[in-house]
This record gives C-alpha cells, sequence and structure tokens, in this order.
C-alpha cells in the first residue's frame, strides 16, 4: 500500500499567515503628525515612505532630482524590483472627483520613465526589473490616520525608456 505524503507545506502557509497579520498590524498603527513647518506634499510624501517600509519595501531614495524631472521616492521591493514611487497628497477629498493620482498625467509619467531610466543607469540596474508605482494619500479629518491608496505598476514607462516589467 502505497502512501502519498500532502503536498501542502504547512510551515510556509503558517508563515505567510504570520507575515500578513504582521504587515496588517504595522498598517493600523498610527502615522506620525505633521511637522509645524511641513508642506503637505512633504507629509504625503513621509506618510507615503513609512506606509511602505511597513509593507515590506527598503527605501533607497527619498526626492530624487534631476533636469529631466523628480522621483518622490525609490524603493526596492523583495531584492529583485526597482519601484519608482510618485506620491499625490490632499489635505482633504473633493467631492466630485477621482482623486489625487489623476495628477499622474502623460506628461508627468515620461518624465518619471526618463528619471527612473537615468537611475537606473548610473546605479548599473539595467539589467534588474522596476516598475512606477503611484500612492494617494488624503489626509482628511483624522490627523494620523490619513486615507492611502497604493497603485502597483501604475503605468507602463513611457516613450523610448521601456525599462520596466
Amino acid at each position: 500500500m502505497n502512501l502519498a505524503k500532502p503536498i501542502v507545506d504547512w510551515s510556509s502557509a503558517f508563515a505567510n499567515r504570520l507575515r500578513s497579520d504582521w504587515i496588517t498590524w504595522r498598517l493600523a498603527k498610527p502615522y506620525p503628525l505633521r511637522k509645524q513647518n511641513e508642506s503637505v506634499g512633504a507629509y504625503g510624501e513621509r506618510i507615503a515612505s513609512i506606509y511602505l517600509e511597513r509593507q515590506g519595501y527598503f527605501i533607497l531614495e527619498r526626492s530624487f532630482r534631476l533636469k529631466s524631472g523628480e522621483i518622490d521616492l525609490i524603493a526596492a521591493w523583495q531584492r529583485r524590483v526597482v519601484v519608482f514611487v510618485e506620491v499625490k497628497t490632499w489635505a482633504v477629498q473633493l467631492e466630485n472627483s477621482g482623486g489625487p493620482s489623476d495628477a499622474v498625467d502623460d506628461r508627468k509619467q515620461e518624465k518619471i520613465s526618463r528619471t527612473a531610466m537615468t537611475y537606473m543607469k548610473r546605479h548599473r540596474l539595467l539589467d534588474a526589473a522596476g516598475r512606477a508605482d503611484v500612492i494617494e494619500v488624503v489626509l482628511g479629518g483624522s490627523p494620523q490616520r490619513p486615507n492611502i491608496r497604493h497603485f502597483e505598476n501604475a503605468f507602463e514607462a513611457v516613450g523610448s525608456f521601456q525599462m520596466f516589467s
């Protein structure tokens, strides 16, 4: 009689569940208050970086600037993917409007793509996978509980800068 062992690896299922619970708990923690002289945009970028770190991302750079454009956050995801993040922040949600992420139009996407390509060339990351994300932060009424929406792989590289996968 041949008894087959189950294929399910309970230790990895348990580990995934534990990781999921840990991330959920970390995301539920309140965010820091806005500093006295901090702009809404800078505060949104700070909240977005904390959010990404709580998700397991590793922040490589903040506010990477070139003549061609700026990228708010550059992060690494699971040591395999370089993530270029555009953060859009509103103090309050406006009625009958889509959200802050609607401001990332074709022109802005091309600037991000060009700047991301330059970053990858400078850091010899052309063989690494890359993607562009958009995070929108709406501060709203509760100062330590902003509404955060993360759009992974929000757009394809625009123009002749096809490095995303």
